[in-house]
């Protein structure tokens, strides 16, 4: 039986599982490993800790289709569309710059349920809190190691986290990955920025015309949503929630501070932006050091294949661009290359 792993289980590791599982014939182990306590990577959503029901998407906010993407990625856009992941955007984002022919969706039970969706369509194991630390080759398999429990080995190896997180690992792979290689990873640069979810009692109200907005004139806040109202499930059993996202250059200035400090940052400012705003029952602020790719690998190949047999790919938006249809693009990518060396 064919053993495949995963690392990461964002959006280009969660489609390239089902994508792989939907392609292969024969017998197939799937695993897919992730650090993180859940799955989502920059699509993660969060629960109020007090009422699960009330949720927030701390990292992407919507999804923004192109007239180009919505030909050649139609399928995925429709398959997600037509189990209820998806749905068009409606309320007001101020600020928003729209394209011609560009048209927006929301997901109403939250950005993490595309990546659920995916994880459940590729029937893999699924582990959390596994930090990949050492990739090893042994006997023609990838004998992967991380910070707690016993190595496993495997057939072939799909690493899909952040480009800087692949050059740390130790091991064989260093020495495996060529100069060039090198160099063309180390060119990839990212934005940093914080993400601060605020969530209130069932019964406040948040009494603005808008569910998103662009903010251009603070140092510290870029983008507020009320979250619930994006996407269109506001309760009278749950309170609202409110996701502010930093600029970049507040997100590089602080990016050393500890989150309460932040935090309370996040709070003044946001007292001028929304005086009045009540104190909210509990919150929770996420540190995102590697927000959106402001540099890809040249020429945006989709993946780089480090080694063939074993085969050892990389995947991921450092290889594409920093939305969906660069995740999805790389997910094909590197799921032509399984499917011609495995």
């Amino acid at each position: 039986m064919l053993r495949v792993l995963v690392v990461g289980a964002g959006l280009t590791g969660s489609l390239c599982a089902a994508l792989l599982r939907r392609e292969r014939a024969g017998p197939l182990y799937l695993a897919v490993w992730d650090k993180a306590a859940d799955a989502g990577g920059r699509m993660t959503t969060v629960n109020d800790p007090r009422n699960p029901r009330c949720t927030a998407d701390l990292g992407a906010q919507y999804i923004t289709r192109t007239p180009h993407y919505a030909k050649t990625h139609q399928i995925f856009y429709e398959e997600l569309l037509a189990h209820g992941i998806l749905r068009p955007l409606t309320c007001p984002i101020e600020g928003m710059k729209l394209k011609e022919g560009d048209y927006n969706f929301v997901a109403p039970q939250g950005i993490s349920s595309i990546i659920k969706h995916y994880l459940k369509e590729s029937g893999a194991d699924v582990y959390f809190r596994q930090h990949v630390t050492k990739i090893n080759l042994r006997n023609d398999k990838w004998e992967v190691s991380k910070e707690t429990g016993s190595s496993e080995q495997f057939d072939a190896v799909v690493l899909t986290m952040p480009v800087p997180q692949i050059l740390e690992l130790q091991g064989d792979i260093a020495n495996l990955i060529t100069e060039c290689q090198k160099k063309q990873m180390e060119s990839v640069t990212y934005s940093s920025r914080y993400a601060l979810g605020l969530f209130y009692e069932a019964g406040v109200k948040i009494d603005v015309p808008w569910a998103g907005q662009y903010i251009t004139s603070n140092p510290c806040i870029r983008f507020i949503s009320i979250d619930n109202k994006k996407r269109n499930i506001e309760s009278s059993e749950t309170g609202p929630s409110l996701v502010i996202h930093t600029t970049v250059p507040f997100g590089v200035t602080h990016s050393e501070h500890s989150l309460e400090d932040v935090q309370e940052i996040i709070f003044q400012q946001l007292e001028n932006i929304l005086p009045g705003l009540p104190r909210p029952v509990s919150t929770q602020c996420q540190k995102w050091r590697y927000s959106q790719v402001t540099n890809a690998v040249a020429n945006c190949p989709g993946q780089m294949t480090l080694h063939l047999n074993p085969l050892l790919v990389c995947g991921g938006d450092g290889f594409t661009q920093s939305n969906f249809d660069g995740c999805v693009t790389s997910a094909l990518s590197v799921l032509e290359v399984l499917k011609n060396r495995t």
